[in-house]
């Protein structure tokens, strides 16, 4: 008896954190059928007197720019930023897990130190280096550093993944007659499945969602990605129609939901397998 007591208090305890966290979206979601008086004057989570063209004045967007073209452009920036990150930090990863080479240790601890180091004091070097190299106003901002491996985060994961794996797997393939690409390829990669869904989740996530860079980096409205498109519709008029905007926050919301629960069963796995072993 007591140990079914102490489950059932567990889920009710799970129940109402799972309530607190998903209260957020269920408000936004009803408030984009509210007036903005109703938002403001009342706490009632159901509108009283629903309005149903929000959404649909929401994707007209502002000016000569619809919310269609920000949400294009964020796929345009997000895909290419997210295989070139996945990339990349394979190859880095496979490399720092299955090589020793001079300099080795020294190299993995230089990368290791730059996760510690704060956005805000790369970005001034980082924005003089864009500007010289003329890319400035442009995805290559993001392009670049997810191609030359700038993550170390998704490297030290995938190390850590790589790592756990049994060399004679390698050794295995080797006698077979791959060389190290091949076995990365078709040895360690199919095994390193959700690891690699781990690390596009999350930079998936954190691109879409990337306000500050997409503002120092991308100067022209036609190139806003969602975050910055959400944020020009308060400066557009003198009394923001936040019906809309909330309609269109749950938009931009959609991609990432559906990508989280469409790989969640590789993400949970991918956690649990990269960020433990040592």
């Amino acid at each position: 008896m007591r140990r079914k007591r102490n489950k059932i208090l567990m889920y009710l305890l799970l129940i109402l954190v799972g309530i607190m966290m998903i209260y957020p979206l269920v408000w936004l979601l009803f408030a984009s059928f509210k007036t903005n008086e109703e938002i403001f004057g009342t706490t009632a989570l159901l509108p009283a007197n629903p309005v149903f063209d929000s959404y649909v004045e929401g994707w007209k967007g502002t000016g000569q720019f619809s919310f269609g073209v920000f949400l294009k452009n964020s796929f345009i920036l997000v895909v290419p930023t997210v295989i070139l990150t996945l990339i990349s930090s394979v190859l880095v990863g496979y490399g720092f897990a299955r090589f020793h080479f001079p300099g080795h240790k020294i190299l993995f601890a230089l990368m290791i130190s730059t996760m510690m180091l704060p956005n805000a004091v790369v970005v001034i070097p980082r924005y003089i280096l864009y500007n010289k190299m003329g890319v400035l106003n442009s995805y290559d901002t993001f392009y670049l550093p997810a191609a030359l491996a700038c993550y170390p985060f998704f490297i030290f994961m995938m190390v850590q993944f790589f790592k756990g794996i049994p060399r004679e797997l390698d050794e295995s393939a080797k006698m077979d007659g791959c060389n190290s690409f091949q076995t990365l390829i078709h040895v360690l990669l199919p095994l390193s499945k959700a690891s690699v869904c781990s690390a596009a989740i999350f930079q998936s996530v954190w691109t879409w969602n990337d306000f500050f860079n997409s503002l120092i980096y991308i100067n022209s409205v036609s190139k806003y990605p969602v975050s910055l498109g959400l944020r020009m519709s308060l400066d557009s008029a003198d009394a923001a129609h936040w019906n809309e905007i909330f309609a269109m926050s749950i938009v931009s919301i959609i991609p990432c939901v559906i990508l989280f629960f469409t790989a969640q069963k590789y993400f949970v796995e991918g956690i649990a397998t990269s960020g433990i072993k040592g």
